[in-house]
């Protein structure tokens, strides 16, 4: 790992310096394992003590760290026989969007998720995970023809929010973006959502109207960014730490608030630790999930999903 958060710099500089120990021995061939162990289990035990009490604010920056794993690498790590459907059939393609039909496990599903993109020219080309009404009008016929087809519906929620631009606004975002929700809630079939990194307002809800919505440990989702909401509370993006606190938009929050269903716990440090763990982690809970839901007829789903979603807000401790 390359990028250190600003909270991880204690743990950048005893990393760094067993890195220079390994240089050394490697140079001298002086024995350094009893050196090394002792700064890695420092390492461990320093990584529990921050991840442990992680503000909202620093589970923001977690959420958006560039070497956590994004969409595209769960589509190879956990989906077989992957075949990407394109286009709106309305006005074109958007790659802020990919979906298709793939195996998860045994089972045989639509997969719909948000890429971000992680370098320049792939964030470029993906938009950086925001849509634009045709990705949200892709979205919605795919899980159309999953509903068709009998086929569970998985997606995968990472996204700052919808495209604002004017383009987006003058093809109807705001409906794009309703429809959407509106055909997930109409569902036959089972539908699960997880929120692996950013759930960002409207933009992230298009794909998760779900049966069950889980999150990654140390995901957000909200109706806003922090910087967003700064902008109109404060005026300023500096309190972007503040609007974070008010958000209320932790994993942890978000379950207290029985607004999701599941969290998914992360590798000590964060998905970007050990992307590999987290994403076999994640295969299991969505595997899990279908297993439950597949028992259960079409409208018993239905019913269910929107009596949740009605439900949201009335039934608090």
């Amino acid at each position: 790992m390359n990028h250190f958060l600003d909270f991880e710099k204690p743990i950048a500089e005893l990393e760094g310096k067993i890195k220079e120990l390994r240089h050394l021995s490697g140079e001298t061939g002086v024995n350094i394992v009893e050196e090394v162990g002792k700064l890695e289990t420092k390492v461990d035990r320093l990584l529990r003590q921050i991840y442990a009490k992680l503000s909202p604010w620093q589970k923001t920056q977690v959420a958006r760290h560039p070497e956590r794993p994004h969409f595209s690498h769960y589509l190879k790590a956990l989906v077989t026989d992957f075949t990407p459907l394109a286009g709106d059939r309305v006005f074109g393609e958007d790659q802020a969007v990919i979906g298709g039909l793939g195996r998860i496990g045994e089972r045989a599903v639509m997969v719909i998720g948000q890429e971000k993109g992680h370098d320049v020219e792939s964030r470029v080309r993906h938009n950086f995970g925001m849509a634009r009404p045709e990705g949200y009008r892709k979205a919605q016929r795919l899980m159309r023809m999953a509903d068709r087809f009998g086929l569970p519906v998985v997606t995968f929620v990472d996204t700052a929010g919808a495209y604002p631009g004017v383009g987006a606004e003058e093809r109807g975002q705001a409906e794009a973006i309703a429809r959407s929700i509106e055909v997930g809630l109409d569902l036959r079939v089972p539908a699960i959502a997880v929120v692996i990194g950013e759930g960002g307002s409207g933009g992230a809800i298009a794909l998760a109207a779900a049966n069950k919505v889980m999150m990654l440990e140390h995901s957000i989702y909200s109706v806003i960014s922090p910087e967003g909401c700064a902008s109109i509370l404060w005026r300023s993006g500096e309190n972007a730490k503040d609007a974070a606190e008010a958000l209320k938009l932790t994993a942890q929050d978000l379950f207290r608030l029985k607004l999701i269903d599941q969290i998914i716990d992360e590798p000590m440090g964060g998905a970007h630790r050990d992307p590999a763990a987290a994403m076999a982690t994640v295969g299991r809970a969505i595997e899990a999930a279908l297993a439950d839901l597949e028992t259960k007829s079409g409208d018993e789903l239905r019913n269910l999903r929107r009596d949740k979603f009605i439900a949201m807000g009335r039934d608090l401790d």
